[in-house]
Parts: structure tokens; C-alpha cells; sequence
């Protein structure tokens, strides 16, 4: 991982607990592999942000290695298919860290519904109350409809926080039943469907190739006047130029803590609409959310030492649909 990531991931009261259990020399940190002299003994990796891939390469070098914990989420820019053909055990803190882009999302939908952005905006530039409700008919939370696009973890995550609300949820996502969605709390539904009736709409699916740009202009169209459009997913799920249009034309509103490119060049719009939110991909888990990360980890760590299965394994199938 990068040193600094260990470095927030690692407080001295982790490593405690960590020593506890693995031989482990905490102030090895692995940026590259090839700068490591000897790895042939090594039997269990903890990665995280920045980790190298594990290729044929870096395997050859270590023929003990049996699992990789990740103290972070996707595992799919270092683990690759020559892990999986070594037969490696894979974890990862990937449902940790959907806790807080969950939360971010619970809370970019209900300022969303009440327009909090908006209404910001014009109380900083009138510095008066004004008749809100004639500037923004019907806003408020009750019985607006959300919907949700994959339940991935993070996805299913939103619906069992939007649950208590008085929402009509929906999710899309292909490799679900409708009695699976009805147990998440929402109606399946087509995606098309979706962004013609709701009021909100939350990605959480993965980048795959059959998701690139999967809200192109004709979706994107589709969306109601005045509805929101939130991504706290990945940035290509959305054709850049074809939102650009869409929130330029004040038709819809979007929040978004991801984009495609990310960073959006600084001539791009979506740095000064009104009805944009947006924010640098600072939904994950920052500053003191990482040590929920560590736990996750450090727990992992345990079971494999213990002879137990991970609590969160990652499996070769299952991140071919994943983020």
C-alpha cells in the first residue's frame, strides 16, 4: 500500500493488535515489490490504495503467499487472474467502506428532495426569507420516490437507510428477482422505468464495459423535470457530455462525488451551476471513517489466523460484477 495510507490505516494501537497475531515488521510498507529483498516466507498480504498488482511476477517471488487481506474497497486494481489460479483466499473491506457513501447518499437525497442547495444559494444572494414553497412546488421528503441502480454493497446500504422515510423506493439491477428487491425494501423495476417516475436516482452500480456510460442522453432525458441524479458510484456511468447538457439546462439537478474525468476539467460547468453539487469523491471512508476500514481488516487478519473463513471473502465470479 502507500505509505500514507498506512500510515492513517496503522495508528500504533492497530499494529498492537496486529503483532499480536502475524510476524509482521510494521515499518515494512510494500510500494513496490521489487524494492523488497526477500518475500519468500511471506504467507498473508494486508494491501490497501496504492498496492502493486500481483501478478505472475510478484507471485513467483512468493511462493507461500495463501490470502490477501485488503484494508480498502475494490480489489481489482491488484489482484489478478493469476491469483485466482493460484487458488489465493481474498477479503476485502469493501462492505466497511460503504458505510459512509451510504450515509453521503442518505444525505445528498434528502437535501436533494427539500432543495437545500438551491435554496442556499438564493438566501446567500437575497440574505431574505423568500416564499420557498412558490419557488420550489411540492419540494419536502413525503412520498417522493427514490431509486436506487444496483444493489450493489453500498446500494443495498442506501435502502435499509432510506427505509424509515416515507419514500416509495425502487431498484434496478439485472441479477436481482422481484422477491429479492421486496426483501431490500423496494420494487424491482426496468431502469427506464425508474428514471421516468422517480424523484431522486442514486447509482451504486459497478464499472463494468456493459455499464460505460450506462445514463447516456437518451436515459438522461428520460429523467422528470426537476428530478436529482446522484453518483457516489463511479463517474463513468454517466456520459459526461450528454449530463453537462442536461444540468446546463437547469432541467434536472445532480449530485455528484464522482465524475468522468475525474477531476472535471476547470472549464467545465459543473463547477458554478446552481443545481450541481459537487463534490471531490470525498463520499468514501476519510480521516477518522478509515479505522472502521482497519477494524474490518485486523478482524480478517484474526479469522485466517484462527483457521476461520473471512467474514467478507472475494471470490473470482463475484468480481466480475463488482466494483
Amino acid at each position: 500500500m502507500g505509505r500514507r495510507h498506512h500510515d492513517a490505516l496503522f495508528p500504533p494501537a492497530a499494529i498492537q493488535r496486529l503483532t499480536r497475531h502475524v510476524d509482521i515488521d510494521p515499518r515494512l510498507v510494500a510500494e513496490d515489490f521489487d524494492r523488497i529483498p526477500d518475500l519468500a516466507a511471506v504467507e498473508l498480504l494486508i494491501t490497501s490504495w496504492g498496492c502493486p498488482p500481483l501478478d505472475d511476477a510478484a507471485l513467483a517471488r512468493m511462493p507461500a503467499l495463501r490470502a490477501v487481506v485488503h484494508a480498502a474497497g475494490s480489489v481489482k486494481h491488484h489482484v489478478t487472474d493469476a491469483c485466482w489460479d493460484r487458488g489465493l483466499l481474498v477479503s476485502t473491506a469493501a462492505a466497511a467502506n460503504a458505510v459512509p457513501v451510504a450515509e453521503y447518499t442518505v444525505a445528498a437525497v434528502l437535501f436533494a428532495n427539500k432543495r437545500v442547495v438551491e435554496i442556499s444559494g438564493l438566501y446567500r444572494e437575497h440574505r431574505a426569507a423568500l416564499d420557498w414553497a412558490t419557488h420550489f412546488p411540492g419540494f419536502g421528503n413525503y412520498r417522493r420516490t427514490v431509486g436506487v441502480v444496483g444493489a450493489s454493497l453500498v446500494g443495498r446500504r442506501v435502502l435499509e437507510l432510506l427505509r424509515p422515510f416515507d419514500f416509495d423506493l425502487l431498484l434496478a439491477d439485472p441479477h436481482l428477482d422481484p422477491s429479492r428487491a421486496e426483501a431490500l425494501g423496494a420494487r424491482l423495476v426496468d431502469l427506464d422505468e425508474m428514471l421516468a417516475v422517480s424523484d431522486v436516482v442514486s447509482l451504486h452500480a459497478p464499472a463494468l464495459p456493459e455499464t460505460h456510460h450506462l445514463l447516456d442522453a437518451r436515459r438522461l432525458s428520460l429523467l422528470r423535470d426537476g428530478a436529482t441524479l446522484v453518483n457516489t458510484g463511479r463517474g463513468s456511468l454517466i456520459d459526461p457530455e450528454a449530463l453537462t447538457a442536461e444540468a446546463s439546462s437547469g432541467r434536472i439537478h445532480a449530485v455528484l462525488d464522482v465524475t468522468d474525468p475525474e477531476v472535471p476539467p476547470p472549464t467545465s460547468p459543473l463547477y458554478s451551476l446552481p443545481n450541481v453539487l459537487l463534490t471531490p469523491h470525498i463520499a468514501g471512508s476519510l480521516g477518522g471513517e478509515l479505522l472502521r476500514i482497519t477494524g474490518s481488516a485486523l478482524d480478517e487478519v484474526e479469522r485466517y489466523c484462527g483457521g476461520l473463513e473471512f467474514a467478507h471473502p472475494v471470490t473470482r465470479e463475484a468480481l466480475a460484477i463488482s466494483a
